[in-house]
């Protein structure tokens, strides 16, 4: 039982010095209030993602609206981090030494989350849900307190490599990706499946997330006499290589990272009309696709923007993500039963069974194990029509490796 001083200690937060909590106090956890730390690019080259931390601001307060969980309210803290990996490990050191957070969840960025990873392994705070999908935060065996939770790049990449081949056997394919983690994932899963013809078969350029533009690399990409392409790109990116493909006049077969599809914040920036015919994977559902109209699950998401977000780009498929994976995060906490004990909450992450999702395409669930730390592994094709990405194909999944 928690006395009240050590109760206003840690609802504190900042100004609780370490050695004056006891080191069976639970960080994060009161007898009513759970902390919650995240870091999110509301500023710099990838800021277009800020809407999904925006979203989970307001979703935990609709928590905290229908009583929160376990008798507590959720304190959910979010710093801006630039995208910026110095910034986002300052930011994490915040979080976890002076907020005391219970975990962190969704955290945004590739690097971002590299630049964490060994720092909160050590200190065995649970790292949830990563808002990336790097196909080494599977890594069980050494990242225990790490886990992802869309589709890994590498697995994506391993999509739409077997899609190519069932098009143009014979493709030459032009690789633009993210110098980064983010990006060498599809490196890696292309060669996965072109294994010995890659050499052949592929023309790599990369790209700096620094960069002011990528314009150069898709003309260099173009005048390698390649008929397909595959852009790995953070949103601000993808939109450029969109424009800049079309510009020129090339017409290859074009397949897009899933992390930059967002209708609002890629594709009308672009210029609608110029990716017409772009491949892409999906596994959640987009608020675009008239096919979602009268969904149950889209509905719900519905009205929690409604209620919630009013003024939320209806359009911007970051709302439905983050509406996605909290809902996972919400399934782990009731399965707690209110024990926020970090190593709980573990096994709770690790034991999850058949998670329908409401934003999840139909088919694609949840799905946790001590020894799978990758929680969603299927996904769908789709094509952009100018208007919407139109499904294709049935539910697949990458190959094993």
């Amino acid at each position: 039982m928690l006395n009240r001083r050590t109760l206003l200690g840690a609802a504190a937060g900042a100004l609780a010095a370490p050695s004056l909590v006891r080191a069976q106090d639970l960080p994060g956890v009161t007898a009513s209030e759970l902390r919650i730390g995240n870091t999110m690019p509301y500023s710099g080259p990838a800021s277009a993602y800020g809407s999904i931390g925006r979203s989970h601001q307001h979703f935990f307060r609709m928590i905290n609206d229908q009583g929160g969980i376990a008798g507590r309210k959720i304190n959910f803290i979010t710093y801006d981090d630039g995208y910026s990996p110095p910034k986002t490990v300052e930011q994490t050191r915040r979080l976890v030494e002076q907020d005391r957070v219970a975990f962190l969840f969704n955290p945004l960025g590739t690097a971002s989350n590299s630049a964490i990873l060994r720092y909160v392994n050590q200190r065995k705070v649970p790292h949830l849900f990563l808002s990336t999908g790097a196909d080494k935060w599977g890594n069980y065996q050494d990242t225990p307190w790490t886990i992802g939770w869309q589709p890994s790049y590498r697995t994506e990449a391993q999509i739409y490599m077997k899609h190519m081949l069932e098009q143009k056997p014979n493709a030459k394919l032009a690789l633009l990706y993210q110098n980064d983690d983010f990006g060498k994932d599809y490196l890696t899963g292309v060669k996965d499946i072109l294994g010995s013809r890659f050499d052949s078969m592929v023309k790599v350029v990369s790209y700096e997330a620094t960069d002011p533009t990528i314009d150069s690399q898709v003309v260099s990409l173009q005048a390698s006499g390649a008929d397909t392409l595959l852009t790995a790109a953070t949103p601000k990116f993808a939109a450029q290589a969109i424009r800049r493909v079309a510009d020129l006049g090339w017409k290859p077969l074009h397949y897009l990272t899933n992390v930059s599809i967002s209708v609002g914040t890629v594709m009308e920036p672009a210029g609608a009309e110029r990716g017409i015919g772009i491949i892409t994977s999906a596994y959640l559902k987009d608020p675009t696709d008239p096919g979602w109209a009268n969904d149950a699950g889209m509905n719900q998401w519905r009205a929690f923007m409604q209620k919630y977000i009013p003024d939320g780009d209806m359009k911007d498929g970051s709302f439905p993500f983050a509406f996605g994976v909290a809902t996972t995060l919400m399934q782990v906490l009731k399965q707690c039963e209110g024990n926020f004990a970090r190593e709980n909450i573990m096994r709770q992450v690790a034991s999850i069974k058949d998670l329908e999702v409401p934003t999840l395409i139909p088919g694609i669930r949840v799905n946790t194990a001590p020894d799978n730390f990758h929680p969603i592994r299927h996904m769908q094709l789709q094509k952009w029509t100018g208007t919407t990405w139109e499904r294709f194909g049935s539910v697949i999944e990458g190959a094993k490796v």
